[in-house]
């Protein structure tokens, strides 16, 4: 018998465990990891440091990058003193910030006068910052420029020495640098700040600082004070109009999100036919509208301008545009505003770091908690006073023991034999304390005399007045937020301006009425099919069109004439329907397939158009037969938005079938004809009107079980040999059994 051989079958190479280093040829050692983990070690820690230590500004208005320049500048003297070169303050920036010069000076230049980025402007800068509004327009090296504390500063690094704020130690521990400013007014809201981080951004709208500061005790004195009363709108440095919404102001001050929209400002100069802009929207700049403006003349959209400058000097941003012969400058704008950035929207985002965390807050809980910090920075304000007070108050105290005996006190001196016994000595004869005894022993010999000592000791009733007085603020909450108000009007007095932007009430129906005349409007033919195409046609095209091209098995339901301007309502089948104009569309031929209308108006995956209305006053109805039986009358007019909403949402009863919808311009009388070979023939008059979209309806047609609506038509399209047998006066009702000779007459489902 053979023997049959045993084989030994090879194990498969162990996989690598979690932890396990394995060698890869031309890797070298590779560890095996969760890839979680190591974004939780590596990529984790540098997105926080984005986030708290760079990117999005703390509760006194700065980035840690702004807050460590002008803190350089404060520490320079430059509060005060000349203006020194940039590339001064640059060089002893760094000293707190270890980054590149030019990051540096990028900030310098974002915060000065010269470049016109902020309303309340922080350096006082002299040479070519650049400016905000161009993109071209370069600011010059550091080297070339000078540059100084502006005056408001004052209010950054009020009582900062004594001990309002913490101070830490810089990047290498050789100086020391405070973690927030205690500014004397919400610096925050001042200026726009615009932050990028990782995962999150903050965008921060800037607002009249007069405002701002009567809002902040507005607030303080009423917490439900309505900010809109004091606070109109946010304030931008380059001016132009503020268009007034008052819901979406509402929205920004309670959540800290919104869309503030802006439009440039101009004038008209009649004898030169030239309208002339001095103010644009913050969000853009100069030579992006003029880029706009040059590619919309090209493709013409805007035939108007025949020319325009950028005339910019150094009186401020200037662009002009040359008019052709005719137009109305006015219509011109508003044209210009809808296409160009000359109106732009400033999108909000209050996102802001509170105790190390980012939070979006609203305008009125950004003041709450400014107004907490401040408390905070006054409190330990006053409680330094009161400490310096009291130590000053316990060294007169000893002086004023010597005042009853000074040649005692001269005679202690004298006959101490070592100066390390004078102070024990003078402690022990007049009872006092070391500290007492070293300041009384360092008064010089011409003072000791009672002259000097009775007006040193003058002091104590006045320092002990003031004491108790620092005691009761730090006991008092009110008395706290008296001084901060006080501050607050100070400010406003002294640095508060008049409003840069302007405000504009009401102009959404003038922007429409703009839209509606730069329409064109002229005859058109307007063809819907049953699979959802549409064309627009003009009657000398269609007069030498053929035949109308279609999709197989598709068909023409309804052709109607109209104008451009007309308004289109498309009806689907989840109840939605979609808005536009004629004009959406482009003219075209007979010979094309047309629109397919589900793909032009983005409808949703699967929906499909049912009916297509078509009106320019919104006169009429709507009529809406359902399979249960039931009609909905809706005046055209439910569909009508003051706004240029593209879509509406329950545009009819959506808990039953639908079976036949159709326009009504006038009242009529319809035919319905149902599966069980009934007809009836009803009013359009005996429906009564609901306003409401959604309605449920009325019931028109008694349906047996499993009976169904077949057609609906006009009464006028057919020829019936005895219509009264299928009317009736009231409803619902069932009709009545169609007679052999109505029977030929087709009636098919539009």
């Amino acid at each position: 018998m053979a023997m049959k051989r045993k084989t030994t079958k090879k194990a498969p190479p162990k996989r690598p465990e979690l932890g396990d280093k394995v060698e890869i040829a031309g890797a070298g050692i590779v560890q095996e990891s969760y890839i979680t983990e190591t974004l939780e070690q590596n990529y984790m820690p540098y997105a926080m440091s984005v986030i708290v230590s760079r990117a999005l500004p703390e509760i006194d208005g700065f980035k840690p990058a702004h807050r460590k320049l002008l803190y350089t500048m404060y520490d320079m003297g430059l509060l005060k003193g000349n203006r020194t070169k940039s590339a001064n303050i640059v060089g002893s920036t760094m000293h707190l910030n270890p980054h590149g010069d030019q990051a540096i000076y990028e900030t310098m230049v974002r915060m000065s006068r010269g470049n016109e980025s902020l309303l309340t402007p922080f350096v006082d800068s002299k040479g070519n910052f650049g400016k905000a509004y161009s993109r071209d327009m370069a600011y010059a090296a550091s080297r070339y420029t000078e540059a100084k504390l502006d005056p408001v500063c004052q209010e950054l690094f009020r009582d900062i020495d004594k001990d309002t704020v913490d101070f830490v130690p810089n990047y290498d521990a050789t100086t020391t640098e405070p973690t927030l400013l205690p500014v004397s007014f919400p610096t925050i809201l001042a200026n726009n700040t615009l932050g990028i981080a990782v995962g999150m951004a903050s965008n921060i709208c800037s607002f009249n600082l007069k405002e701002l500061c009567e809002t902040t005790i507005a607030l303080i004195k009423d917490p439900k004070h309505p900010l809109a009363s004091t606070l109109k709108a946010p304030d931008f440095v380059g001016g132009g109009y503020i268009l007034y919404d008052p819901d979406e102001l509402e929205k920004v001050y309670e959540t800290g999100r919104g869309s503030i929209r802006v439009r440039a400002k101009y004038s008209y100069n009649a004898e030169t036919n030239m309208i002339e802009i001095g103010e644009i929207p913050p969000t853009t700049t100069i030579e992006a509208i003029m880029d706009k403006i040059s590619e919309l003349a090209k493709a013409g959209k805007v035939r108007e301008v025949s020319d325009m400058r950028d005339e910019t000097d150094l009186n401020g941003l200037k662009l002009t545009l040359d008019l052709k012969r005719g137009q109305d400058p006015d219509k011109v704008m508003q044209k210009l505003y809808r296409l160009t950035p000359l109106e732009d929207s400033f999108a909000c985002n209050f996102n802001i770091l509170v105790a190390g965390s980012p939070r979006v807050m609203g305008v009125r809980e950004i003041l709450t908690e400014w107004t907490a910090f401040r408390t905070e920075c006054v409190r330990r304000r006053t409680f330094y006073d009161k400490a310096g007070k009291e130590k000053r108050l316990h060294l007169l105290k000893g002086l004023e023991a010597i005042l009853l005996d000074i040649d005692k006190a001269v005679r202690i001196v004298r006959e101490t034999d070592e100066d390390a016994e004078v102070i024990p000595n003078l402690m022990i004869g007049f009872g006092i304390d070391k500290e007492q005894a070293e300041y009384v022993a360092e008064i010089r010999l011409r003072h000791l005399n009672r002259e000097y000592i009775l007006k040193r000791t003058q002091e104590i009733s006045e320092l002990e007045a003031a004491i108790a007085q620092l005691a009761e603020i730090l006991g008092s909450q009110k008395k706290i937020q008296k001084l901060i108000i006080k501050e607050l009007q100070e400010v406003a007095a002294v640095y508060g301006k008049p409003r840069r932007s302007e405000i504009l009430y009401g102009v959404e129906e003038a922007q429409a009425d703009a839209e509606e005349e730069e329409t064109p409007d002229y005859p058109v033919n307007l063809f819907f099919t049953r699979e959802g195409y549409f064309k627009k046609i003009t009657p000398q095209s269609l007069r030498m069109s053929g035949e109308q091209k279609l999709k197989e098995g598709d068909e023409i339901v309804r052709q109607q004439e109209a104008t451009n301007r007309t308004e289109l309502l498309f009806f689907t089948d989840r109840c939605q329907v979609y808005k536009c104009r004629a004009a959406d569309f482009d003219d075209t031929k007979a010979s094309v397939m047309g629109d397919y209308i589900p793909a032009k108006l983005g409808f949703d995956e699967g929906e499909l158009v049912k009916y297509m209305a078509v009106t320019t006053d919104y006169k009429g109805w709507m009529l809406f037969l359902f399979q249960n039986g039931k009609a909905a009358k809706v005046p055209l007019e439910s569909y009508a938005t003051k706004t240029n909403r593209k879509k509406l949402v329950n545009a009819y009863y959506d808990k039953a079938e639908l079976a036949d919808l159709r326009q009504l311009t006038e009242e009529g009388e319809l035919a319905v004809r149902t599966s069980a070979g009934r007809m009836l023939l009803f009013g359009t008059a005996q429906i009564p009107m609901k306003s409401t979209k959604n309605t449920a309806g009325v019931g028109v047609v008694t349906l047996k079980k499993n009976a169904r609506i077949e057609s609906v038509r006009p009464v006028e399209e057919l020829e019936l040999s005895n219509p009264h047998r299928y009317r009736t006066r009231t409803l619902p009702a069932m009709g009545a059994l169609v007679r052999p000779e109505d029977m030929a007459e087709q009636i098919t489902l539009e």
